[in-house]
């Protein structure tokens, strides 16, 4: 595997819980540059297959070169994850004994200016996963009525200057259209408090995880495709979620504990409490130090499960 400068978060974890076999198949939803479906690919060695899912073609062309001495046994779409079924479906795929979610962005993104995602490079506020998304950061904050993206910011960022940092936008889109990520981070610094700068969290993060998830619909988009989810996994299969903020991660556990205690449950929940990193891999990677992964497994027919969580 070629050295990436994305590292994949709590991979040891994963790979207990998703047991990769030479007889599996698997469901990389957040393929990114491939270090996880690598792994995957290895463990499952000779006949295990792998579908990965990435709606950035930057992503699919980096995970190609990656996983290139297994492209015979995996299967890549450009696609966003909601289309899930219509994906296993076009694989060939009846069922999957693992599916997987990594919700956070790749060191690839972040790196990459144009994207608009970082607060620390100037680069177009664009935000998009994929480049047929929809309108931009860019779009959301030249036009939003100040109301509504004030509330935007407090709900998905959990921001609590939302209403300052919204007021202070509209006030300064008033004379030039914003349009870089500098220009905005440059209007939250001087929006909030002196000690709010000073802060362990960069003063622009939760206002920059508001935007981009507001543009790119991610926790509707995450709710849907994990109560289809089971419907995909054979039984015994592993559902696998890594999330990376409360809002993900809340998510992820009220579908985990409704898909079960329905009267037919689909799910058993298989982590007590969210797996989180070691303090090891805290230090090697800063960027896991917020990661928490969730687990749960596919009933068969009239088993019933208990909730752990």
């Amino acid at each position: 595997m070629s050295k990436q400068s994305h590292v994949p978060v709590l991979l040891q974890e994963l790979m207990f819980w998703l047991r990769p076999n030479s007889r599996g198949c698997y469901v990389d939803c957040t393929l990114g540059p491939g270090g996880t479906a690598f792994r995957i690919l290895e463990l499952s060695e000779p006949g295990g297959v792998l579908v990965g899912i990435d709606q950035d073609p930057e992503a699919i062309s980096l995970a190609r070169r990656t996983l290139g001495p297994f492209l015979p046994r995996t299967h890549l779409f450009c696609r966003n994850f909601m289309d899930l079924k219509s994906i296993l479906a076009s694989a060939g795929v009846g069922k999957a004994d693992g599916i997987l979610f990594d919700l956070g962005l790749s060191s690839v993104q972040l790196a990459s200016p144009n994207r608009g995602f970082s607060f620390l490079d100037e680069g177009s506020l664009d935000m998009r996963l994929g480049p047929f998304a929809g309108p931009t950061a860019s779009d959301l904050v030249n036009t939003m009525p100040e109301t509504e993206l004030a509330s935007l910011i407090r709900r998905y960022g959990e921001e609590r200057y939302a209403r300052r940092i919204a007021k202070a936008v509209v006030r300064e889109r008033n004379h030039l259209p914003l349009r870089t990520t500098t220009q905005l981070t440059a209007i939250i610094r001087d929006s909030v408090p002196h000690s709010y700068r000073r802060g362990r969290l960069h003063c622009a993060t939760r206002t920059f995880q508001a935007l981009r998830i507001a543009v790119n619909q991610e926790l509707e988009v995450l709710e849907r495709t994990l109560h289809d989810a089971p419907d995909l996994l054979a039984p015994k299969g592993r559902l696998c979620v890594i999330s990376f903020h409360s809002l993900e991660d809340r998510i992820v556990k009220h579908t985990f504990r409704a898909l079960s205690q329905k009267p037919t449950p689909t799910l058993k929940i298989l982590t007590k409490k969210p797996c989180v990193p070691s303090m090891e891999e805290r230090e090697v990677n800063p960027r896991s130090r917020s990661a928490k992964l969730r687990v749960a497994e596919r009933l068969s027919e009239g088993e019933t499960g208990k909730e752990d969580t």
